[in-house]
C-alpha cells in the first residue's frame, strides 16, 4: 500500500520486538531446555562452596555466595522430600547422559530460579510501548498509537523513557553476567554435542530491525539483522531471498491439494483442505511413506532449509555483521573450538545466547537513538498521510516478512473489495518441523537426528537435546478454529 512507518514507531517496534527475543531466549535456555543438559536431582549432592568458587570464576554476577547456594539447596531438598519436585517434576534424573559436576548443576538450578523472576520484570517493556503482553495493542498499519509527549501522563514521556533505560540496563547485566557465562560453562562439559545435530546445512532468515524509515521489502539493506540463505554450510556464500521461489508441499500431509500430493503452491496460491488420513485409536506408530503431520512442507526453491536463531547467526557472520562475528569468535575462543561446530545442537544453542547478547547491547542504541530524536522536536509516531483506510486500494496483495525469535515469519495476504480474500502464513516451526516433501526430502527437525546417539531408548534424553534446540511451537504452525464461531472446546479448571 506504499504506507511507511516514521522512524520513531521503527525505533519503537524495535524495542518491542528486542525485548521479546531478550526475554524469550533466557526462558527457551533455563526453563525449556537447559535441563536437557542439567541433572537437577544432582545438585543435591553439591557443595555449595564448590559452587560458588564456579560461579565466581566465572562471573561477576553478585547472587555468588556460599549460603546463597546452600539456600537454592535446601529450597530444593524440600522439594524432593515433599515427594514432589515442583517445576522440575519432569526429568530423565540421574540418566548416563548428563555430564555436569553436582557444583555446576547446583548453580545452573539456582539460574533457573532467578530466571523465572528475570523475565518477568524484562516484559514490563511490552507493557510501557505495547500495552500489554502478549498480544500488544498499539502496533496499527502506518506505524504506533503509542504517542510521544515527554509531559503527559498517558503517553511515552520521561519517566516511562527512563524505565526503559533501566529494564533494557538490567537485562543486558543479567545476559552478560547469567546467561552467556552459563551457556559456556555448560558448553564446554558437551563437546561432543558439536558433532551432534547438524541436519540440513541449509538456512534461511528473512532478516529483521529495520534501522531507518526505508521499505525493507524494497531495501533489505536496512536490516540489523540481514537477510540471506545458506546452502550446504557455504559460509563464503549468501544467496539473495525471492519469497516468489517460496512453496509449500502436502505429500505428507494430512491436507489435500486441487493439484494432488504432487504438487507444490507459493502461500499466495496456498490451499488448506484438511483430510486427516492417520491411524485411529489405539493409535498404531506413524509411517514416513504416508501422511503424517498437520504441518505443510515449505520449501525455497526445492530446498527445505532450518530457521531460527542459528539461521539469523550464520548469514550475520557469513555477511560480515561486526557485533555478531565478534561475539561469536568470542564464543568460539573460550570454548577453545572452531566455527565448523556451529552447525549443530551445539551450536544452535549457543546461537540463541550469542543472539541475545547482540540484541541487549543493541536495545540500548535504539533507545538512544529514539531519545535522540525526539530532542530534535520529532515526535510523530504514525504516517497520518495514510491512516485513513478509505484511501486504501480495494484490490491488493502484499507479503509480510519478519523474524520471530524462534525464525522466519512469513505473511501472504490478498485483498479484494477492500476485505481479505486469501490469507497464507508459513512459521518457522513449519519451516523446521514439516515433513518430507513430494520427494521424500525430511525437514529440519527429522534431518537433525538422524545418527544420535541413544543411550537409553525408553528413555531418549539426546532425541530432545536435538529437538529442544529448535524451541519448537506446534501451536504456532497449526490452529484449528470454527468459522462460524461455534465452541469447539472448552477447559475447565477446578
Amino acid at each position: 500500500m506504499g504506507i511507511q512507518p516514521p522512524l520513531n514507531a521503527v525505533l519503537m517496534r524495535n524495542l518491542i520486538e528486542a525485548a521479546q527475543y531478550i526475554q524469550d531466549h533466557p526462558v527457551h535456555f533455563y526453563h525449556l531446555h537447559a535441563l536437557d543438559w542439567v541433572d537437577v536431582v544432582s545438585a543435591l549432592k553439591a557443595d555449595p562452596g564448590g559452587t560458588a568458587e564456579l560461579a565466581q570464576s566465572i562471573s561477576d554476577w553478585p547472587l555468588s555466595g556460599k549460603s546463597y547456594f546452600a539456600g537454592v539447596q535446601n529450597k530444593l531438598k524440600a522439594f524432593v522430600e515433599s515427594g514432589q519436585l515442583g517445576p522440575f517434576a519432569n526429568g530423565y534424573w540421574g540418566h548416563s547422559a548428563y555430564k555436569l559436576p553436582p557444583e555446576a548443576n547446583l548453580m545452573a538450578v539456582a539460574h533457573y530460579l532467578e530466571a523465572l523472576d528475570w523475565q518477568r520484570d524484562i516484559i514490563r517493556i511490552h507493557a510501557v510501548l505495547g500495552g500489554k503482553n502478549p498480544h500488544l495493542q498499539t502496533y496499527v498499519v502506518g506505524g504506533m498509537t503509542m504517542a510521544i509527549d515527554l509531559n503527559s501522563q498517558t503517553a511515552l514521556n520521561a519517566n516511562r523513557i527512563a524505565l526503559l533505560k533501566k529494564l533494557f540496563t538490567k537485562a543486558k547485566t543479567f545476559i552478560e553476567q547469567v546467561y552467556i557465562p552459563d551457556l559456556l560453562a555448560v558448553a564446554s562439559f558437551y563437546k561432543n554435542w558439536a558433532a551432534i545435530g547438524e541436519g540440513l546445512g541449509n538456512y534461511l532468515a528473512y532478516g529483521d530491525f529495520p534501522q531507518s524509515a526505508v521499505d525493507p521489502t524494497t531495501d533489505p539493506s536496512s536490516l540489523y539483522l540481514p537477510r540471506g540463505y545458506i546452502l550446504g554450510k557455504d559460509l563464503s556464500t549468501v544467496h539473495e531471498v525471492d519469497h516468489k521461489k517460496i512453496a509449500e508441499y502436502v505429500s505428507r500431509s494430512w491436507y489435500d491439494y486441487a493439484g494432488g500430493d504432487g504438487a507444490s503452491l507459493h502461500p499466495w496460491d496456498g490451499e488448506t483442505t484438511p483430510n486427516y488420513s492417520g491411524p485411529k485409536p489405539p493409535y498404531d506408530f506413524l509411517t514416513t511413506d504416508a501422511k503424517y503431520s498437520w504441518l505443510k512442507s515449505p520449501r525455497y526453491d526445492g530446498h527445505a532449509m532450518e530457521v531460527g536463531p542459528l539461521a539469523r547467526m550464520l548469514v550475520a557472520y557469513a555477511s560480515g555483521h561486526e557485533s555478531v562475528k565478534e561475539k561469536v569468535d568470542i564464543a568460539l575462543k573460550k570454548l577453545d573450538v572452531g566455527p565448523e561446530i556451529l552447525f549443530s545442537t551445539l551450536g544452535r544453542t549457543a546461537a540463541r545466547g550469542i543472539e541475545t547478547w547482540v540484541l541487549a547491547e543493541t536495545a540500548l542504541k535504539w533507545l538512544d537513538d529514539l531519545i535522540a530524536n525526539i530532542k530534535r522536536g520529532d515526535v510523530a509516531v504514525h504516517n497520518g498521510a495514510k491512516w485513513d483506510p478509505a484511501t486504501w486500494p480495494k484490490e491488493a496483495q502484499g507479503v509480510g516478512f519478519t523474524e520471530a525469535p524462534r525464525g522466519a515469519l512469513g505473511h501472504w495476504v490478498k485483498i479484494k473489495d477492500g476485505a481479505i480474500e486469501h490469507y497464507q502464513c508459513v512459521v518457522p516451526s513449519t519451516w523446521n518441523g514439516g515433513p518430507r516433501d513430494a520427494s521424500g526430502q525430511p525437514g529440519a527437525y527429522e534431518s537433525a537426528l538422524v545418527g544420535t546417539p541413544i543411550a537409553d531408548e525408553e528413555n531418549p534424553l539426546e532425541v530432545l537435546r536435538t529437538i529442544h534446540s529448535f524451541d519448537p511451537c506446534m501451536a504456532c504452525a497449526a490452529h484449528i478454529l470454527d468459522a462460524e464461531g461455534r465452541e469447539v472446546t472448552r477447559i475447565k479448571v477446578q
